[in-house]
């Protein structure tokens, strides 16, 4: 839960505590955390016992340990990330040569699978449950406009979905159908994948390896959400609607926000839109801002400022402890 979707709940239950004011109906929130030693890449794990101290993993729950990160040398955190991004592709293309060998699919099942994938490019990644509300086809919504940004000749995106819908959800598999199909599409360019057999070792490689990572869903329907924690862990920005765990999370400097929590039904237009604008006026000129060292520095201090925000406030340890003070303590006081 995150304390956004504590107002929703009290919203939801205000009618069992009828004469209280709804600031006071006795429903609160704890948000929620990840487990930081498993979702930190051994790589990145590496540039954080050097730089970090060696006791970081001890007290990771202490903010004070990430500012840090700003002593690790943009071009080495840069080459790790890029490394990753490699290690991500090169994965999805194994997992398309075993097919090709031992089903013998046809050539846009492979282009579907990410076959044409390049490290070169800004990634973008979605990957978790097709719940209805998270609305995975949103970046799909206006294809020409999706298409003129995969096929630009000197500043390209890619996509990388993956996921799994519900046996009985068919709406969601609707939308999982839809996006395959789209993979499919020559017009796309081989830039758009959908990695099957959604798990979590395809889940880590992606959290690790993106450059960007994507979250939609319709406010204020996420609880909190925590694959975009995992992925700022490993210093991956965030493109994502103020809905959840992004309205405390994002600080103007470690990502990008649109949208806002007023529960409009019918604003895919708006949203959409939006991320169109933020990736053609603010995400791709930033990533593919070259220095003349040969990376992207901009691109690079805001990996450290997602690694800084998020580290210490979204960690599970900071959760429990925060759990045991809030709730656990008084109750054993009280009984």
């Amino acid at each position: 839960m995150s304390r956004n979707h504590a107002g929703v709940s009290r919203k939801m239950w205000h009618a069992l505590w009828p004469d209280q004011a709804l600031a006071d109906v006795p429903i609160d929130a704890i948000t929620n955390g990840v487990h930081v030693p498993t979702w930190v890449d051994p790589k990145i794990k590496m540039l954080f016992d050097r730089h970090l101290g060696s006791t970081w993993r001890d007290n990771h729950d202490n903010p004070y340990i990430w500012e840090l990160v700003e002593k690790i040398p943009d071009q080495v955190l840069w080459e790790t990330h890029y490394w990753l991004k490699i290690k991500l592709i090169d994965a999805i293309r194994e997992r398309c040569r075993k097919r090709w060998v031992t089903e013998q699919g046809s050539p846009s099942i492979l282009l579907s699978g990410g076959a044409m994938l390049d490290p070169s490019i800004l990634t973008i990644g979605f990957a978790r449950r097709f719940a209805t509300y998270k609305r995975a086809d949103l970046i799909l919504h206006d294809l020409p406009r999706l298409m003129r940004l995969l096929n630009d000749r000197w500043r390209p995106i890619q996509i990388i979905f993956a996921g799994k819908a519900h046996p009985a959800d068919d709406p969601a598999k609707h939308i999982l159908q839809k996006i395959f199909n789209t993979c499919r599409d020559p017009q796309m360019g081989g830039r758009i994948a959908f990695v099957e057999d959604y798990g979590e070792q395809i889940a880590q490689y992606l959290l690790h390896g993106v450059d960007l990572w994507l979250n939609n869903p319709l406010p204020p329907m996420e609880a909190c959400g925590t694959s975009g924690m995992k992925a700022a862990l490993n210093g991956v920005p965030q493109l994502s609607i103020l809905d959840g765990w992004w309205i405390e999370g994002y600080n103007g400097k470690n990502g990008w926000a649109f949208g806002d929590v007023s529960g409009e039904s019918n604003r895919t237009d708006t949203d959409a839109a939006s991320i169109y604008h933020l990736l053609e006026q603010e995400i791709i000129p930033l990533y593919y801002a070259i220095s003349d060292d040969g990376f992207p520095k901009g691109w690079v201090r805001m990996m450290k400022e997602t690694i800084r925000s998020s580290g210490a406030r979204f960690s599970a340890r900071r959760m429990v402890k925060s759990y045991v003070r809030q709730y656990y303590v008084p109750a054993l006081q009280e009984a």
